[in-house]
């Protein structure tokens, strides 16, 4: 009973001190993260209290459109992607912070381990290992060369066994090849079920494309987990992760940026068919610092969107596809941009203009496309160079073609 009355006195204090504190701001692409008093990264669940008075914002995932698969049902099924509108609301406190994510999917997927061309629903946050200048962030999705990001991935799937290394073979057998019977069967099916695993999550460090390397060591300390509403149909994910691990330091910033990407099994979503949002400032309140990146992530762009929209049509529109109705160049040429708006930042299409070799795509399968190498690689250094050369060079065409740019993205789905 103390127990109880303590947690709603600590529990009226919190909401006491959220209600004094000022309004946070509210701007496109920003989430404020709630400070509470502790998050369970181990265990963090949809239902913990410490979403009580987290307030959710709108976040829009964007079809990922750069690359299509070698897969003519994938592409089929997901030819006219659009955009999808999430809730999203953050908590944090000296060591920790956690997301929730909410979004619609009119089918419920889940990967059974027993077939090849089955897909799973699932979610994935990334959190850049270093972004001390906000211009300067990542590649959205893959992280790049000098820039890794911290990908955190979870899957539906069913119960599925492992073996536990401790030599423990004994509850691997299907129980009809046991010799129990009655209760002592009951018991052995209790025991195997406490050694299944419900969920698939796995953390990954990647520093561009093709580099994508799973973390094994312990090092990320995070949890997520995914729970699914038949109702309303709609998944809600949540994931928690240590500010300060083996694998970054996140403690001393006052805004992190972040992203996430659901995939829909459905549509055979997987790898890079998913839908993403852009770089989101997360704003930690109650802490200073981060004003920068804030700023950076939540600004509009600058220039005139029409005079963009000439000069990209006149210079881009041969090698790129710049949406679904205008495909004037080959779809192996080039990135697809019809959706570039949705998930890229005004600091990442400004540095693309001005250095295409910053963040290379790595295209379509060389051997098959020979005519349209997206790039080419130094024999001594390994690198990769892109073959597009710089566009432009002074400052207002390039803010004019951004302005341009960043309205090419998908409507969002009602």
């Amino acid at each position: 009973m103390k127990n109880i009355i303590k947690s709603f006195i600590i529990a009226g204090l919190a909401t006491a001190a959220y209600a004094k504190s000022p309004a946070p701001a509210t701007a496109e692409n920003l989430i404020n993260a709630q400070r509470v008093s502790n998050i369970n990264v181990a265990n963090i669940s949809p239902t913990d209290s410490i979403w009580r008075n987290a307030k959710s914002v709108a976040v829009i995932f964007y079809p990922q459109t750069t690359i299509k698969l070698n897969d003519a049902k994938a592409n089929a099924a997901n030819k006219d992607n659009k955009a999808i509108a999430a809730q999203v609301s953050a908590v944090y406190n000296n060591s920790a912070i956690a997301f929730k994510i909410s979004w619609s999917d009119p089918t419920q997927s889940v990967q059974s381990g027993n077939a090849s061309d089955v897909y799973p629903d699932g979610f994935a946050m990334q959190l850049p290992v270093s972004f001390n200048d906000p211009k300067k962030l990542p590649y959205i999705g893959m992280g790049s060369e000098g820039r890794p990001v911290l990908v955190h991935l979870t899957k539906a799937t069913n119960m599925h066994y492992e073996p536990n290394g401790n030599g423990d073979v004994e509850h691997q057998v299907n129980p009809h090849n046991t010799n129990a019977f009655g209760a002592d069967l009951a018991n052995y099916k209790d025991k195997v079920n406490k050694l299944g695993k419900q969920g698939y999550s796995r953390a990954f460090i990647s520093e561009g494309f093709r580099s994508m390397t799973q973390l094994k060591d312990g090092s990320d300390k995070f949890g997520m987990k995914m729970t699914y509403d038949a109702k309303s149909k709609r998944w809600t994910g949540v994931v928690a992760k240590q500010l300060r691990d083996g694998a970054a330091d996140l403690s001393k910033f006052g805004a992190l940026p972040v992203s996430f990407a659901v995939w829909d099994g459905s549509k055979y979503n997987r790898g890079g068919v998913k839908n993403l949002s852009t770089w989101l400032a997360v704003k930690l309140q109650g802490k200073a610092g981060g004003d920068a990146l804030v700023k950076e992530l939540t600004s509009k762009p600058k220039g005139d969107a029409k005079a963009g929209q000439a000069q990209v049509e006149a210079m881009c529109a041969s090698c790129h596809t710049l949406s679904a109705t205008k495909q004037a160049a080959s779809p192996v040429m080039a990135p697809n941009l019809k959706n570039i708006g949705g998930y890229s930042t005004n600091a990442y299409l400004v540095e693309s203009i001005k250095d295409p070799n910053a963040v290379v795509v790595p295209g379509y399968n060389r051997n098959a496309h020979k005519g349209f190498a997206w790039y080419n690689v130094d024999a001594k250094t390994v690198k990769r160079t892109s073959t597009m050369p710089p566009m432009m060079s002074d400052d207002k065409s390039i803010n004019d073609a951004v302005a341009y740019l960043k309205t090419l993205k998908a409507e969002v789905a009602k």
